[in-house]
């Protein structure tokens, strides 16, 4: 069958270790052979973010910008051992920290649900999606350690001269200090990415921060979500989903009794605590969908997980191992999805539904990597290496579209 075109390029993002390489396979064997691939090519491996002293990922978000699609492989974040690994000019930041950072989204991030595999928790009957504040908090967080006793203050000084200056505390000895921050423009767009995301899914949206405790901080996150939700309360009504608030030790309890089924919106920290608990209690991070969306409707696609580095070191040795390609498979058929909606490109995007089809029913017949198969009930999985399982999908990918 004729290639599937393109018209306007997805950023691709290449990456790191395991995952590099599953990045590759997967456009060998799942996308080039089916489409007339276009993209925007930034290698975001450690030794080009270092060769370019991370211009490359500064670039690559800016693209984002441009053209509005991304698809990006799993990234080292590198720490002391990197730096002497990989002989470093420095520890660079987080690329995931920085692109958030340019793009000011929100991460949306769901499990893949797949029938073999049971919840840990087995009221959860539908999707929970965890849409994570993607700036701010810790993440922008300044620290110090002191070592004698002290006053520590908060200072602000504005533009016009203004100096307001405030305690945070008189201290009798050694201590830790972190100073964090957000601003009302990210908070804003926070919460109108997580409102057009609820009215593009039709579901409930719920908040939870802990204003009670943090009267100005977290209070400002309640204070924003409930003005800009009043741009959006007729579209909810319309559509009969619900926006609620409520604590974030409250929102814990709702969460485990209910059966799921709507998008669970938190601050950066606690959007990343709570991302992992739901990715264990579905499966595992390697079974979840994630997308980073700016209030202006850029995306971008990814794996939650990591570069599977104990892998890579036995794929090194010349073994092709079991690793679990699933999440980074949906993270190029969900981009793949919305270039294709926004270009209407309807062959596009039935494509991404197809590629999704494919792996889903590839488990569906017990072919799983190892990972999976541990998990799997009411079937008896083959354990498949990386390649075997893509090439399983493949087949079953081209029968699909052959359909069709």
């Amino acid at each position: 069958m004729e290639k599937i075109k393109m018209t306007t390029p997805l950023v691709e993002m290449d990456g790191d270790e395991m995952t590099r390489v599953l990045w590759r396979m997967i456009k060998d064997m799942l996308i080039l052979p089916f489409v007339d691939l276009k993209t925007a090519y930034y290698d975001l491996g450690l030794v080009e973010r270092d060769r370019t002293n991370d211009q490359v990922t500064i670039d690559s978000a800016e693209a984002t910008k441009k053209y509005g699609v991304a698809v990006k492989c799993a990234t080292i974040t590198p720490n002391v051992a990197r730096m002497s690994e990989y002989n470093l000019k420095e520890m660079w930041k987080s690329p995931n920290g920085t692109i958030r950072s340019i793009l000011d989204g929100t991460i949306f991030r769901a499990p893949i649900i797949v029938d073999c595999i049971k919840p840990a928790i087995p009221r959860w009957r539908k999707p929970i999606t965890i849409a994570r504040h993607a700036y701010g908090d810790v993440y922008k967080g300044v620290e110090l350690r002191t070592e004698e006793p002290g006053t520590a203050e908060l200072i602000f000084t504005g533009t016009s001269g203004k100096n307001v200056k405030q305690t945070v505390q008189k201290l009798t000895g050694p201590a830790v200090l972190q100073g964090i921050h957000n601003t009302e423009q990210s908070i804003e767009g926070f919460a109108r990415s997580c409102f057009n995301y609820a009215v593009d899914t039709k579901q409930d949206l719920w908040f939870s921060t802990k204003d009670t405790i943090s009267k100005v901080y977290d209070g400002a996150f309640k204070e924003i979500f409930e003005k800009v939700y009043a741009d959006y309360a007729d579209e909810f009504k319309r559509l009969n989903i619900e926006y609620f608030y409520t604590l974030i030790d409250d929102a814990v309890h709702r969460v485990i009794r209910s059966e799921g089924g709507y998008i669970w919106a938190c601050k950066n920290y606690d959007g990343d605590v709570m991302s992992d608990m739901v990715s264990t209690v579905f499966g595992s991070l390697s079974l979840m969908t994630s997308v980073l969306v700016s209030p202006d409707g850029k995306y971008e696609f990814e794996a939650a997980h990591g570069t599977v580095t104990r892998h890579y070191y036995r794929y090194l040795e010349g073994e092709i191992p079991s690793t679990n390609p699933v999440a980074t498979i949906f993270a190029w058929s969900g981009a793949l999805k919305k270039r294709g909606e926004l270009d209407e490109n309807r062959q596009l995007t039935n494509f991404g539904h197809s590629l999704e089809q494919a792996c889903l029913e590839t488990l569906s017949d017990g072919i799983m990597t190892k990972d999976l198969a541990d998990m799997a009930e009411g079937l008896t999985p083959v354990i498949a290496n990386t390649e075997v399982f893509i090439k399983a999908i493949a087949e079953r990918l081209n029968s699909i579209l052959h359909s069709g």
